[in-house]
């Protein structure tokens, strides 16, 4: 790789775009100077805004795409009207053409999915893809997939999440062995669902082969961060994303209000001003923002679509991350050491990787 990391964006993606995309790419240029955009979209919206950012100019490349994907449309219906047209298809394709080192969108998850999907091809020996997402606990940050990229799994795909979540921890997290655990009713053996069973049993026996298996968490291990890695089913793991974020947004909201509800209140507000921003800026969705698409022959992040350039910024961050440490490598030498699967021989492991 380069000593520049280049980000495919979809820069029509999101509720807010393409103004809060530009801007976050922006923002983002600022922390790491080595990076480079390719900017894909309407060019007579996206021109105006790199005017406005003169530093972003130099670095950036934009393509014309006229269809933009709407955040509504169902996959089948953006992919058939998208592929090798959309703001969103030629961000993933220029992954694919080794153009890109990594694709960005805040668009569309379902129609992301599908064209990431058919565009990259999942790796061979991944069954199904998955979304991950960063999740900060009480001990630090922790990964949590899969997130909503498909619904139900057996115990393959749990085996699966596995082995791309330990890939991304030890990418994220330079930690050789990271902890992952399955997420279920209980901790006992004999309990949950028998698919989940067998592939605790299967995890158990591999133990090692790149990760260090604890056993079954439950929901509040999410928080505690008991493990590095928690491997649920989308259906299961969105449910989970979502009770967190609203469960941030309540208390905040009491938080507010109680600190509004009296002149004592107020005044006490005012001396533990500085340690109430820390919290709210530890609570700040936006400063994790951003899905990793895993099992796929390349490298696409979901930012989330309502987000404004502080949550773009931080998705980026992401993405250049992503990139800066070999996730790609890292994923292939898993695969390589574990004992059930056999890795894309075309896929280098780590160690090929530092010697290229």
């Amino acid at each position: 790789m380069t000593d520049s990391i280049t980000i495919s964006v979809d820069a029509m993606g999101g509720d807010h775009a393409p103004r809060a995309v530009i801007h976050g790419a922006h923002l983002a240029l600022k922390e790491r100077k080595n990076t480079r955009f390719i900017f894909h979209g309407l060019k007579e919206q996206i021109d105006p805004l790199l005017e406005e950012f003169p530093a972003l100019k130099p670095v950036s490349t934009v393509r014309h795409c006229e269809t933009v994907i709407a955040m509504d449309e169902k996959p089948s219906q953006a992919l058939r009207k998208g592929k090798g047209t959309s703001s969103m298809w030629m961000a993933i394709q220029a992954v694919k053409d080794k153009e890109a080192d990594v694709a960005i969108s805040g668009g569309n998850t379902g129609a992301l999915m599908a064209m990431a999907t058919f565009c990259l091809r999942p790796m061979k020996g991944i069954s199904r893809p998955g979304i991950a997402a960063i999740w900060p606990t009480l001990r630090s940050d922790i990964i949590v997939l899969d997130m909503g990229a498909t619904i139900g799994a057996d115990a393959q795909q749990l085996v699966d999440y596995t082995i791309l979540g330990s890939a991304l921890a030890r990418a994220l997290f330079d930690s050789e062995s990271p902890t992952v655990g399955l997420l279920n009713v209980g901790t006992e053996e004999v309990k949950g669902l028998d698919y989940i069973k067998e592939a605790g049993k299967i995890l158990s026996e591999a133990s090692g082969a790149g990760f260090t298996y604890h056993g079954f968490v439950e929901g509040d291990d999410i928080g505690k961060g008991t493990v590095d890695v928690v491997v649920t089913e989308g259906f299961v793991g969105n449910i989970a994303l979502k009770t967190a974020e609203g469960t941030a947004r309540q208390v905040a909201s009491y938080l507010r209000q109680s600190l509004k509800a009296t002149l004592m209140s107020r005044i006490g507000a005012l001396f533990a001003s500085s340690a109430l921003n820390a919290l709210r800026r530890k609570m700040d969705p936006r400063t994790v923002n951003g899905g990793v698409f895993m099992g796929l022959n390349g490298i696409v992040i979901k930012s989330h679509g309502g987000t404004d350039e502080i949550g773009y910024k931080s998705a980026l961050g992401l993405s250049y991350e992503m990139a800066r440490s070999r996730l790609m490598d890292k994923i292939g030498d898993t695969m390589h050491r574990f004992p059930i699967h056999k890795a894309d021989p075309n896929l280098p492991t780590e160690t090929e990787a530092k010697s290229a």
